[in-house]
């Protein structure tokens, strides 16, 4: 991976910079540091390095601080918890009691959550410290993650570029290293692109397996929408399946026997036929198919048994813009009928089936996370947005097709690093597994970044 474009003079002495959350948690309970410790250098790398990234735009150090000695106590009473006196932050869009949640708008700059989202009240009752928020997008509707509010989130691989959105401030705080654990947001990618961009971990929960509650637009107290998922963000796979495991409503299975190379039966797609994917992208995946073979994985690269991944798509899109309207009337004057409704509803539960029958024979499926790299920063105005993907000049929001496999039939998908490119650039690929298979989808991913090493 390439080194971080800002300068780190904390990295010369920061032992811990390396560190897992699940090794910081063991080595505080060891007593080999301590969660002020770990608090006081979490601060450390932000206040040396967020000026040139901003990622972490809402800063809580005061209460964390205070939040590290309280794990402390509870450490030296003899108490165990998996992430007791872990420093992270969270998304901006998440509530925190105290901090404002504004997801980048002017109007909601000064709304202040007066209590914690469930998944924050899951990570710490967990034990985590708190630290602050990190940058969205305006609205949790890019990818990139800049807005009025907090002004810019850069790609700490290459300032020039998009750390991506709209969990960009979650995906550049990990990459940067000043944290090990964030939580995130995905109904078009948002999770796993920014991951993606900045050569991070990433996961995009099944459906309805983690309670939204407090990851809502400021100031409202709704239903949760369609399609959308939170969930973790982090450095490696054991800390990712660490966090699920907190955060998920009910117990998942395990990986079980897919630990096991011989074992898999994995699809590899690298091409979609709603949008073209840039080249270094579709090399990895060759690079993975060769490793993978290599190993002993045995590797399809197609099945009849796929769904017509471009009328997927279009209904994708279709549910996602009525979704994103509530019901309003689209460009073309009509609206949605409660009809319209139910047949998406019915369409979509249609294709998760279909998946699921691929899942039959496959233990997994491996696309791209998007269909580009981090790209530079863009400030034209997002609806006259194009981009020129392999040579082909296409809509901007062609982003949304490898994002939409997954997140339409609701299956959880792991995004994972899988190298650079020649300039240096993170490339991320995803595992996608059957419905409420997550913690398979996060091994096979651990298992694929392993034999690209």
């Amino acid at each position: 991976m390439a080194d971080l474009a800002v300068p780190a003079p904390h990295r010369a002495t920061d032992a811990w910079a390396g560190t897992s959350a699940l090794g910081i948690a063991a080595a505080i309970a060891a007593g080999e540091t301590s969660a002020r410790a770990q608090c006081e250098l979490a601060i450390a790398r932000i206040e040396a390095d967020d000026d040139a990234i901003n990622a972490v735009v809402v800063r809580d150090f005061a209460r964390a601080l205070e939040s590290a000695d309280r794990a402390d106590a509870a450490v030296a009473r003899g108490e165990r918890r998996p992430f007791l006196g872990v420093p992270m932050t969270v998304k901006e869009a998440f509530d925190v009691e105290g901090l404002p949640t504004s997801w980048g708008f002017a109007h909601a700059r000064d709304t202040i959550a007066t209590s914690d989202a469930v998944v924050v009240q899951r990570m710490k009752a967990a034990g985590a410290v708190i630290l602050g928020k990190t940058n969205v997008a305006p609205g949790l509707a890019d990818w990139q993650s800049d807005n009025v509010v907090y002004g810019r989130t850069s790609n700490p691989r290459d300032l020039s570029r998009t750390a991506g959105g709209s969990s960009g401030g979650s995906a550049a705080a990990l990459a940067a290293g000043f944290v090990t654990a964030e939580i995130g947001s995905d109904i078009g990618g948002s999770i796993r692109v920014p991951a993606a961009f900045c050569g991070v971990w990433g996961h995009k929960p099944s459906y309805e397996l983690i309670d939204p509650y407090g990851h809502r637009f400021p100031g409202s107290d709704g239903a949760s929408p369609p399609l959308g998922v939170v969930g973790p963000m982090a450095r490696d796979a054991a800390d990712l399946a660490a966090m699920l495991d907190i955060l998920a409503d009910t117990p998942l299975p395990r990986a079980g026997r897919f630990l096991d190379p011989g074992d898999k039966q994995i699809l590899l797609l690298d091409s979609h036929p709603a949008a073209p994917t840039d080249p270094a992208i579709r090399g990895a995946l060759d690079r993975l198919n060769a490793a993978a073979n290599q190993a002993g994985i045995h590797i399809a690269r197609s099945s009849d048994l796929l769904p017509d991944l471009a009328a997927q798509h279009r209904a994708y899109c279709k549910m996602l813009a009525i979704t994103f309207a509530r019901g309003a009337p689209g460009p073309n004057g009509q609206a949605a009928s409660l009809s319209d409704w139910f047949d998406q509803l019915d369409a979509q539960a249609r294709n998760r089936r279909i998946w699921s029958r691929l899942f039959d024979e496959f233990d997994a499926v491996v696309t791209p996370a998007n269909v580009v790299t981090a790209f530079p920063h863009r400030d034209d105005p997002y609806n006259e947005r194009r981009m020129t993907v392999d040579g082909q000049d296409t809509s901007y929001d062609a982003q949304l097709v490898w994002a939409g496999i997954a997140t339409y039939p609701g299956l959880p998908a792991t995004a994972f690093p899988a190298g650079t490119t020649a300039d240096g650039l993170p490339v991320g690929l995803q595992v996608i597994a059957d419905y409420r298979d997550d913690h398979r989808a996060i091994a096979i991913a651990d298992l694929l970044h392993g034999v690209l090493q």
